[in-house]
């Protein structure tokens, strides 16, 4: 009869884990709509006349402020618009003409390229600058990875794009410059992930995609370098309390190696802190590439959102806004997933 029992427990945990899991994503995903939909209405922009123009008739402004639902009492708005959002409906962009659902899917796969080949960069580099910063506690190699963190949260990262693009574009010819690739390469590969590296290897183009790899390195690394920053000083910081428990001590006088003991068991035991982390860096790995963008001229949702916020494109601004909040989401819900993979004592908890 235990073993039955025992299955029993564990599906009602799994159900209960589930449903608190839905629970909270249904109730994030609904105050995310309540700000923007508040957004929506504190921002100094008349949504009308941004859609009809300063110089319409009183009777065409009327006509559009009631086939907006401005008429109507604000829950009764909010209820209009919770369900469009629901349905994926955001209106039509008025700097595109196009609906703000299209654009988005069409200039979220650049940022998303972006965004992963930054957090490569900061994951890759800023765990073991981390761990070595730990391990050297005080000494120079210490010193120079938390000097270099200081400069990553210092910098701006529109002066940081300038001076790269300078320096390796302008002066020494290292990479090539604004865009995502040499207008030459256009419309040569098929559009299958929205992502110029990944068409271009699906179809099977060499050349467009070591352009495009020259286009994205500088921005990549630049933004990258900010995430590095952080994943860094993190890293240092979890490793520098797990180097203090008295299983590092046992294990070192048990006579395993100190690269094991390190690279192995204490950084192992932090990994669950890290994929937080990690997340909450690619998160704002969304936001930041706003600057970023603008400065490189990297078509995607961060340029779009700040061509939008200076056209008055009230429905673009507030479409781009959720998609991001939705993005964070999605990165909570991955990680609640991806803690019982790096710890198996999460497997156990109720």
């Amino acid at each position: 009869m235990t073993a039955p029992r025992g299955w029993v427990r564990q599906i009602a945990g799994l159900i209960r884990r589930i449903a608190g899991l839905l629970g909270s994503v249904s109730l994030t995903f609904l105050g995310l709509t309540c700000v923007t939909f508040v957004i929506g209405r504190v921002i100094p922009i008349d949504p009308v006349i941004a859609i009809v123009g300063e110089k319409a008739t009183r009777s065409t402004y009327e006509r559009v402020f009631k086939e907006l639902n401005l008429d109507r009492p604000i829950p009764e708005q909010y209820w209009i618009y919770l369900k469009k959002i629901l349905h994926g409906e955001f209106g039509t962009s008025l700097m595109t003409a196009h609906p703000v659902l299209s654009d988005l899917l069409r200039v979220f796969p650049a940022t998303l390229e972006l965004s992963v080949s930054a957090l490569i960069v900061g994951v890759c580099f800023g765990i073991p600058l981390g761990v070595v910063a730990a391990t050297h506690k005080g000494r120079w190699p210490d010193q120079i990875v938390r000097f270099g963190s200081l400069l990553g949260y210092s910098m701006p990262v529109f002066w940081l794009g300038l001076v790269g693009l300078l320096i390796f574009y302008a002066k020494l010819g290292w990479v090539e410059g604004p865009g995502r690739m040499d207008v030459s390469f256009d419309d040569i590969v098929p559009t299958v992930t929205g992502m110029i590296t990944v068409d271009s290897l699906l179809a099977g183009e060499d050349e467009v995609f070591w352009n495009a790899m020259s286009h994205l390195v500088l921005p990549a690394s630049i933004l990258g370098y900010l995430s590095l920053a952080y994943v860094a000083r993190m890293t240092r910081s979890f490793m520098l309390s797990q180097l203090r428990q008295e299983y590092v001590l046992a294990t070192l006088a048990k006579g395993l190696s100190p690269f094991r003991v390190v690279w192995i068991h204490a950084l192992g035991n932090v990994w669950v802190q890290l994929v937080t982390v990690i997340a909450l860096t690619f998160g704002s790995l969304l936001e930041g590439a706003v600057l970023t963008e603008t400065v490189f001229a990297w078509p995607g949702l961060g340029l779009y959102m700040k061509n939008s916020l200076f056209a008055a494109d009230l429905n673009a601004v507030i479409g781009g806004t959720m998609l991001i909040g939705v993005v964070y989401i999605v990165l909570n819900m991955l990680s609640d997933v991806i803690y019982p993979l790096v710890d198996p004592r999460a497997r156990t908890r109720k």
